[in-house]
């Protein structure tokens, strides 16, 4: 008996690295398994959203604070805004911090995936992340008697608005993991998110700050926090918070293009 040496032959698998995108798509489904199995990053996911929302309106009809719609309906939107913070953020820089200090990302880096396709993952995973969590927070909010303003302009930009703060704040997440140390990236990435969810702008008006509601709504938080509103409160488009955004999510970029390192 001969073999036949002038075909490919019929053998499966064939050598070499699957389709580019195969490999994002596994990389993502790797990336958000990890930061949903993360007890940490579960609670800053889905647990404090959650606590911020129930707690927030019970508060609010305990104090009997006068507001112009609903409390559900005006602390809803800024409990998303928080979850997408939280995720886009916090745990990225976490995450991103700790795969640096031990080798993960150069490894990785070294992988049939190119890094642009890590980065596509990581993106994949926060996009996946963020869906479950606007499908839970939003849940519970609809228990509550959440009647949203929902017509085509609102719903295209409470869209834009969130994609924008994704990009905003996982552009700064990643600078801040890049640039500091694991443990220097853990503490920063906390404070931060517990600065912006206190005073940033993200569950309350800018208005109610005062003097300080100009400062508050040029922040990221802020500009994701009043865009939301804007959207599924009131119904209109936020251009000026999607600008803002836009702003942030650039200087972003560029920092941590220019500074960024894979060890």
């Amino acid at each position: 008996m001969s073999l036949d040496t002038t075909t490919g032959g019929t053998f499966a698998p064939r050598p070499g690295s699957a389709p580019f995108g195969h490999q994002v798509l596994a990389q993502t489904r790797m990336e958000a398994r990890l930061l949903l199995r993360n007890g940490e990053q579960l609670l800053l996911a889905l647990v404090i959203p959650l606590l911020v929302l129930f707690g927030g309106v019970a508060a609010i009809r305990y104090l009997d604070l006068s507001l112009t719609h609903t409390p559900i309906d005006q602390l809803t939107p800024g409990v998303v805004a928080l979850a997408v913070m939280s995720t886009s953020f916090t745990s990225l820089a976490i995450a991103t911090g700790f795969e640096r200090r031990y080798g993960v990302l150069k490894r990785l880096g070294s992988s049939p995936l190119p890094r642009h396709g890590l980065l596509l993952g990581k993106v994949g995973a926060l996009l996946l992340v963020q869906l479950l969590q606007v499908v839970v927070v939003g849940g519970a909010a609809l228990f509550l008697d959440w009647s949203p303003e929902l017509s085509v302009r609102s719903l295209v930009g409470a869209l834009v608005v969130a994609v924008l703060g994704t990009a905003a704040f996982a552009s700064w997440g990643l600078f801040v993991a890049g640039a500091l140390r694991a443990e220097a990236t853990l503490a920063a990435a906390n404070l931060v998110y517990l600065l912006l969810a206190a005073g940033g702008g993200v569950l309350v008006p800018a208005e109610t700050y005062g003097r300080f509601s100009d400062v508050v709504g040029w922040l990221p938080s802020g500009a994701l926090g009043e865009g939301l509103r804007e959207a599924l409160v009131d119904g209109t488009f936020p251009s000026g918070p999607a600008l803002v955004l836009v702003a942030w999510a650039a200087i972003g970029t560029l920092l941590t293009a220019r500074t960024f390192t894979w060890e």
